[in-house]
Protein backbone atom coordinates (compact mmCIF):
# COMPACT_ATOMS: atom_id res chain seq x y z
CA UNK A 1 0.00 0.00 0.00
CA UNK A 2 1.00 3.56 -0.63
CA UNK A 3 -0.91 6.63 0.62
CA UNK A 4 -3.73 3.73 1.07
CA UNK A 5 -4.19 2.97 -2.29
CA UNK A 6 -2.92 -0.96 -2.75
CA UNK A 7 -0.59 -2.04 -5.48
CA UNK A 8 -0.13 -5.38 -7.13
CA UNK A 9 2.89 -6.06 -9.59
CA UNK A 10 6.30 -6.58 -9.45
CA UNK A 11 9.34 -4.68 -10.44
CA UNK A 12 12.29 -4.95 -12.67
CA UNK A 13 16.08 -3.69 -11.02
CA UNK A 14 18.44 -3.76 -13.27
CA UNK A 15 22.27 -3.12 -13.90
CA UNK A 16 23.02 -1.09 -16.63
CA UNK A 17 26.41 -0.81 -18.60
CA UNK A 18 26.82 3.25 -18.81
CA UNK A 19 28.47 2.80 -22.09
CA UNK A 20 25.79 0.84 -23.81
CA UNK A 21 23.14 0.87 -21.91
CA UNK A 22 22.66 -2.45 -22.40
CA UNK A 23 20.47 -4.28 -19.64
CA UNK A 24 23.79 -6.31 -18.16
CA UNK A 25 21.82 -8.40 -15.25
CA UNK A 26 18.26 -7.98 -13.14
CA UNK A 27 16.85 -8.81 -10.58
CA UNK A 28 12.59 -9.20 -10.42
CA UNK A 29 10.61 -8.78 -6.96
CA UNK A 30 7.33 -8.53 -6.14
CA UNK A 31 6.07 -5.14 -5.90
CA UNK A 32 5.68 -5.12 -1.96
CA UNK A 33 9.52 -5.59 -1.31
CA UNK A 34 11.62 -2.08 -1.09
CA UNK A 35 13.91 -0.95 -3.37
CA UNK A 36 16.47 -0.77 -0.98
CA UNK A 37 16.48 -4.78 0.02
CA UNK A 38 17.15 -5.44 -3.68
CA UNK A 39 20.36 -2.98 -3.15
CA UNK A 40 23.53 -5.30 -2.01
CA UNK A 41 22.19 -8.01 -4.65
CA UNK A 42 22.47 -6.12 -7.46
CA UNK A 43 25.72 -4.58 -6.28
CA UNK A 44 27.33 -8.50 -6.18
CA UNK A 45 26.18 -8.99 -9.71
CA UNK A 46 28.47 -5.65 -10.59
CA UNK A 47 32.58 -6.32 -11.22
CA UNK A 48 32.96 -3.99 -8.53
CA UNK A 49 36.47 -2.91 -8.20
CA UNK A 50 35.21 0.61 -6.59
CA UNK A 51 32.98 1.43 -9.68
CA UNK A 52 30.50 4.22 -8.94
CA UNK A 53 26.51 2.45 -8.65
CA UNK A 54 23.95 5.33 -9.35
CA UNK A 55 20.49 4.55 -7.23
CA UNK A 56 17.69 6.88 -6.75
CA UNK A 57 16.63 8.11 -3.58
CA UNK A 58 14.34 4.54 -3.28
CA UNK A 59 17.75 3.26 -1.65
CA UNK A 60 18.48 5.60 0.68
CA UNK A 61 20.40 3.84 3.58
CA UNK A 62 21.92 0.77 1.24
CA UNK A 63 25.77 2.92 1.71
CA UNK A 64 26.62 -0.23 3.69
CA UNK A 65 25.28 -2.99 1.75
CA UNK A 66 26.85 -1.43 -2.00
CA UNK A 67 30.27 -0.69 0.17
CA UNK A 68 30.39 -4.16 1.05
CA UNK A 69 29.93 -5.47 -2.49
CA UNK A 70 32.78 -3.42 -3.29
CA UNK A 71 30.77 -0.75 -5.09
CA UNK A 72 30.72 3.22 -4.46
CA UNK A 73 27.17 4.44 -4.16
CA UNK A 74 25.95 7.48 -5.58
CA UNK A 75 22.45 8.08 -3.93
CA UNK A 76 20.05 11.17 -5.08
CA UNK A 77 19.09 12.87 -1.31
CA UNK A 78 15.80 13.46 -0.41
CA UNK A 79 13.71 15.76 0.88
CA UNK A 80 11.50 15.21 4.15
CA UNK A 81 8.27 17.45 5.46
CA UNK A 82 9.35 20.41 7.17
CA UNK A 83 13.08 19.50 5.97
CA UNK A 84 13.34 20.18 2.73
CA UNK A 85 16.18 19.99 0.16
CA UNK A 86 19.18 23.31 0.13
CA UNK A 87 19.68 24.56 -3.20
CA UNK A 88 23.49 22.46 -2.92
CA UNK A 89 21.51 19.12 -2.52
CA UNK A 90 19.45 19.98 -5.36
CA UNK A 91 22.40 20.77 -7.45
CA UNK A 92 24.33 17.32 -6.12
CA UNK A 93 21.17 15.31 -7.13
CA UNK A 94 20.95 17.42 -10.37
CA UNK A 95 24.65 16.21 -11.35
CA UNK A 96 23.91 12.50 -9.90
CA UNK A 97 20.80 12.56 -11.98
CA UNK A 98 22.57 12.95 -15.51
CA UNK A 99 24.32 9.99 -15.21
CA UNK A 100 21.20 7.85 -13.75
CA UNK A 101 19.30 9.08 -16.29
CA UNK A 102 20.54 6.58 -18.49
CA UNK A 103 18.48 3.83 -16.51
CA UNK A 104 15.01 5.96 -17.13
CA UNK A 105 15.59 5.57 -20.54
CA UNK A 106 16.00 2.07 -20.42
CA UNK A 107 12.80 2.19 -18.11
CA UNK A 108 11.13 4.99 -21.25
CA UNK A 109 12.02 2.66 -23.95
CA UNK A 110 10.74 -0.57 -22.25
CA UNK A 111 7.66 1.00 -21.14
CA UNK A 112 6.41 3.52 -24.35
CA UNK A 113 8.53 1.73 -27.73
CA UNK A 114 8.01 -2.16 -26.04
CA UNK A 115 4.50 -0.99 -24.08
CA UNK A 116 6.37 -3.74 -21.59
CA UNK A 117 4.62 -1.71 -18.65
CA UNK A 118 1.28 -4.32 -17.95
CA UNK A 119 1.62 -7.39 -17.35
CA UNK A 120 -1.42 -10.09 -16.90
CA UNK A 121 -0.42 -13.26 -15.57
CA UNK A 122 -0.18 -14.50 -11.70
CA UNK A 123 2.97 -15.53 -10.01
CA UNK A 124 6.20 -14.68 -9.34
CA UNK A 125 7.67 -17.06 -12.07
CA UNK A 126 5.80 -16.01 -14.51
CA UNK A 127 6.52 -12.33 -14.18
CA UNK A 128 10.17 -13.83 -14.12
CA UNK A 129 9.94 -15.04 -17.64
CA UNK A 130 7.80 -12.11 -18.93
CA UNK A 131 10.93 -9.73 -17.09
CA UNK A 132 13.80 -11.90 -18.37
CA UNK A 133 12.03 -11.71 -21.94
CA UNK A 134 11.44 -7.77 -22.10
CA UNK A 135 14.72 -7.49 -21.21
CA UNK A 136 16.40 -9.63 -23.73
CA UNK A 137 14.24 -7.69 -26.49
CA UNK A 138 15.37 -4.97 -25.09
CA UNK A 139 18.44 -5.34 -25.22
CA UNK A 140 18.25 -6.79 -29.23
CA UNK A 141 16.76 -3.45 -30.10
CA UNK A 142 19.57 -1.45 -28.16
CA UNK A 143 22.03 -3.56 -30.11
CA UNK A 144 20.05 -2.75 -33.50
CA UNK A 145 20.34 1.18 -32.58
CA UNK A 146 23.57 0.80 -32.02
CA UNK A 147 24.55 -0.85 -35.07
CA UNK A 148 22.53 1.98 -36.83
CA UNK A 149 23.50 5.06 -35.14
CA UNK A 150 26.77 4.38 -33.10
CA UNK A 151 29.02 1.60 -35.01
CA UNK A 152 31.99 2.43 -32.85
CA UNK A 153 30.32 1.00 -29.63
CA UNK A 154 29.47 -2.54 -31.13
CA UNK A 155 32.79 -3.97 -29.46
CA UNK A 156 32.04 -3.49 -25.76
CA UNK A 157 33.50 -6.17 -23.31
Amino acid sequence: KKRGETFFGYKDHVVICRKTKFVRDYEVSSDNVHDSRMAKRLAEKCDGNGEPMWLDAGYVGTDQDVLSAGMMPIICEKGYRWHPLTDEQKANNRSKSRERCLVEHTFGFMEQSMHGLIFRGVGIVRAKANIAMTNLVYNMCRLLQIKTYHSEFIMCK
